[in-house]
């Protein structure tokens, strides 16, 4: 199986690379010239286009999709979607946001809750994701739809943060957020590879939406690294982007990948998780 990967960041990048054996060849693309052990890189930015891609694209028998969108739309489909259509790719995944559910007041939804993003980028990941499912309609290839939740793993976590001193443990009563290990989402991509089911969306998160400041006390302890004092959020000392995610609260249910994928999660919560890479 020959696998083509438009957009070869964190996520894309791990799973490629801990899922080579199972493929013939690895092609992914990134904005910048690069050298990645085990895959055929290729440009794709808005100011450059390798012209090898669509060459690419007809020999992909499976093709991952990490680009966000852009201006409004999906930079893949808006260059490839003829490609893309007719390549001979049997599976297409798309890496979306659990952020297309928006604010639902800390309840517990699942992929039947209706998408009611609250952000511009938000309602691009939604456009996006109708985008590719209606080209696996249209053409019969089996698109299957990814909401990750907040990804953390090797490189990115609390543990990163509290060394670098970036570490905050802002406190905002009521306030959970989904985790997903990036080794979970791994395994959710390889289970769905072995069972493509065309037009399925599908939530990869952990089991325990969590306050994020238990998150950073846990790793702080764990690590034996100082705690940072807790910070009131609306006094807190945050990005406009990163406010803006505290304006969302849900309780996002994992179920469909567990019983649709056989997933079983190694990280099942962030403790877990933490363990793993203290």
């Amino acid at each position: 199986m020959n696998l083509f990967v438009f957009g070869l960041g964190y996520t894309a990048g791990h799973f490629a690379a801990r899922e080579r054996a199972r493929f013939a060849s690895v092609t992914a693309t990134r904005q910048a010239p690069a050298a990645v052990d085990g895959a055929t890189l290729r440009v794709f930015s808005p100011e450059d286009v390798d012209p090898r891609i669509a060459d690419d694209l007809a020999r992909a028998d499976a093709i991952l999709v990490s680009i966000p969108p852009d201006s409004g739309h999906d930079p893949a489909l808006h260059a490839f979607a003829d490609a893309i259509a007719k390549s001979p790719a049997r599976w297409i995944g798309y890496l979306s946001t659990i952020g297309v559910y928006g604010d639902q007041g800390g309840a517990w939804i699942d992929e039947a809750t209706p998408p009611t993003p609250t952000h511009q980028r938000t309602r691009d990941r939604v456009a996006a994701e109708e985008a590719w499912l209606a080209l696996g309609a249209r053409t019969g290839k089996a698109v299957q739809v990814f909401r990750l939740s907040g990804i953390y793993g090797p490189g990115r976590n609390a543990f990163e943060k509290l060394r670098q001193g970036k570490a905050q443990r802002i406190v905002k009563p009521g306030q959970v957020f989904n985790r997903i290990h990036v080794d979970d989402i791994a395994t959710t991509l390889a289970a769905s590879l072995d069972r493509p089911r065309p037009g399925a969306v599908y939530n990869v998160t952990d089991d325990e939406p969590a306050p994020p400041q238990d998150v950073t006390a846990f790793a702080a302890d764990l690590a034996g690294l100082p705690l940072p004092p807790a910070v009131d959020f609306d006094t807190a000392s945050l990005s406009p982007m990163a406010r803006s995610f505290y304006g969302e609260n849900k309780r996002v249910r994992n179920r469909r990948i567990r019983e649709e994928l056989g997933v079983e999660l190694a990280y099942p919560t962030y403790r877990e998780g933490l363990r793993g890479l203290v």
